[in-house]
């Protein structure tokens, strides 16, 4: 079973993972997570905490003369905003702030549509600062470390898996059929926002800069596509075994995500099965095929060969510098909500976490799959299991 757990907080020391069940054997390129932490910091609309943060993996367990042993990965990216907050975020007692910025940091006017109020009614806090610490989406620094981990051992199973942006608030980019994966990635990278359409770009930047003026925030749509996926990830046999049910539970635990669909999702439920499902082909060079993917790669829980195609619904971020209605949390006088520092749009970003994301649920049931102790072992039985089903 490949899993992983992460901690930390925002402000605190470090984020730090554990990552279990990787084979042994495993090339690992440090500098290659540290390119996806960097991609994770960067595009238009993201706030001042990513001109503080130079993002960068450290190796504690797990990983010898750049490949894995076997034994669990642990991985930590530190905080080096910490320095700042060493008073706010001890964990040690604190009878009385020395520093007067600690006491401004103590939050008591929960935001509409965070964690703040239903976390501190949960857990009994007084100070909303201890739910929104671990609610932050600074979480998925290390999120995005484990993906690109995970795409790490995707890689010699010829999987690759990228993300982009598909719209932010009414901008929608438009992403034609014929540019290969490489094309697209290309040209999102080149994007400020992380758009491969140059003209959406353009007008998402200035959605962004007009939100930014109005203190408001913006959400959007980000793609994820895998390619190079063998049929028979998944299964039909138990709800849980399900990769599309897999994918949707952990694309919507991402900071922000309302909503995921696979291939042409909602809008299927509005046309006729005729203009809904991939009609088959077989060749003898590709074996069995599909003449469309509008069902994104993914029939019966399973993947079909094809590429997996998911796109996740991101709603605007929760801190709005000219904020909604609150309420104080000690007194229930009304108030406005608090501010905490902020990006006006993260949909950039999110690009990024949603496509490690994707990665890491693929490479688990890749591992389920294929097993093997080692990756030698794991790619012998994916070998065989793709010679086995040419012959069908």
């Amino acid at each position: 079973m490949l899993r992983y757990m992460t901690a930390g907080e925002s402000h605190g020391r470090a984020l730090v993972t554990i990552v279990e069940g990787l084979p042994a054997g495993v090339p690992v390129d440090l500098a290659a997570i540290d390119r996806d932490l960097a991609r994770r910091q960067t595009g238009h609309g993201r706030g001042g905490r990513m001109k503080i943060e130079r993002d960068r993996v450290e190796a504690l367990s797990g990983i010898r003369h750049g490949k894995t042993l076997g034994s669990p990965v642990a991985l930590l990216v530190e905080n080096r905003d910490w320095l700042n907050w060493t008073e706010v975020m001890s964990p040690l007692p604190v009878e009385a702030y020395t520093d007067p910025r600690a006491a401004q940091k103590v939050r008591t006017r929960p935001r509409p549509g965070h964690a703040d109020l239903v976390g501190a009614l949960k857990y009994g806090h007084a100070d909303l600062r201890n739910v929104l610490e671990r609610a932050s989406a600074r979480e998925t620094a290390v999120r995005v470390a484990v993906g690109s981990l995970a795409k790490q051992y995707l890689a010699p199973f010829g999987i690759r898996v990228a993300g982009y942006v598909r719209s932010i608030g009414p901008v929608e980019a438009q992403v034609p059929d014929g540019p290969d994966l490489d094309e697209i990635v290309a040209r999102a990278e080149a994007s400020p926002v992380r758009c491969p359409d140059a003209d959406a770009s353009a007008r998402m930047v200035a959605e962004i800069d007009a939100a930014k003026r109005d203190g408001d925030s913006l959400g959007g749509v980000v793609e994820v596509v895998a390619a190079g996926l063998p049929p028979g990830l998944g299964s039909h046999v138990h709800f849980d075994r399900k990769l599309d049910g897999a994918l949707g539970a952990a694309l919507l635990s991402i900071q922000a995500a309302k909503g995921v669909e696979i291939g042409d999702g909602f809008a299927a439920a509005r046309r006729r099965g005729s203009q809904v499902h991939d009609e088959i082909g077989w060749s003898p060079d590709r074996g069995y095929f599909r003449y469309s993917n509008r069902l994104g790669g993914l029939e019966g829980g399973m993947t079909n060969g094809m590429d997996l195609v998911v796109r996740v619904a991101f709603k605007p971020i929760a801190t709005l510098y000219k904020p909604l209605r609150s309420v104080e949390i000690d007194t229930h006088a009304e108030a406005v909500a608090g501010i905490e520092r902020s990006d006006v749009c993260a949909v950039p970003a999110a690009a990024v976490i949603a496509e490690c994301v994707t990665a890491f649920e693929i490479a688990r049931f890749v591992a389920e799959k294929f097993g093997g102790d080692s990756l030698d072992e794991a790619l012998r039985n994916y070998r065989g299991y793709m010679e086995q089903i040419s012959r069908r």
